[in-house]
């Protein structure tokens, strides 16, 4: 993805990055991928309004994102970058060889066509998802899980990583 630099021409602009979105897809999102959910606005669990000023904004879809990447040696193709609106990264919609469709997260260098794999004997490349155990030390990671197969917990917005610095038995060491 590309970025654009803002000039400072007011303090609130200066050092803002922002993505290009020229990469980004216009197409409507997949529809078996996406749930409504329903706002608070400040309501408690009764309906009482507990917070003032809370609610409103643009309706938005949800979208199911594959944060536990279990669908092993089934290689799958980018077909789209889209932009999601409840959270800072896109998300990218994957085809499987076997005809399921899933969201991901998009790593940063990761393009429309590109194949990608989850698995033990995977090549470290942008997209794949492997264990911690197979990627070869200095790493750089996103979508790490605390325990395996709970789901990706650290490094999931936009332009957040980690890096693999060693292992010790089943632990491994990470800089965030």
């Amino acid at each position: 993805m590309a970025v654009k630099r803002l000039k400072p021409t007011t303090a609130g602009s200066r050092f803002t990055v922002l993505n290009k979105k020229s990469e980004v897809s216009t197409d409507k999102p997949e529809k078996s991928l996406t749930t409504t959910l329903s706002r608070k606005g400040g309501r408690n669990s009764v309906g009482r309004m507990t917070m003032r000023q809370i609610g409103g904004g643009h309706r938005r879809k949800y979208r199911i994102i594959d944060f536990k990447r279990d669908k092993f040696n089934v290689e799958g193709s980018i077909k789209t970058i889209e932009y999601d609106p409840s959270r800072s990264a896109f998300i990218s919609l994957v085809a499987y060889k076997d005809g399921e469709k899933r969201y991901i997260i998009t790593p940063q260098g990761l393009k429309v066509g590109n194949k990608i794999l989850s698995g033990e004997s995977v090549a470290p490349e942008v997209g794949n998802a492997m264990k911690l155990k197979h990627m070869p030390l200095g790493t750089i990671i996103h979508n790490i899980e605390l325990r395996p197969g709970q789901g990706a917990e650290i490094a999931r917005s936009a332009g957040t990583y980690a890096q693999l610095l060693a292992r010790d038995g089943k632990y491994a060491i990470i800089k965030l």
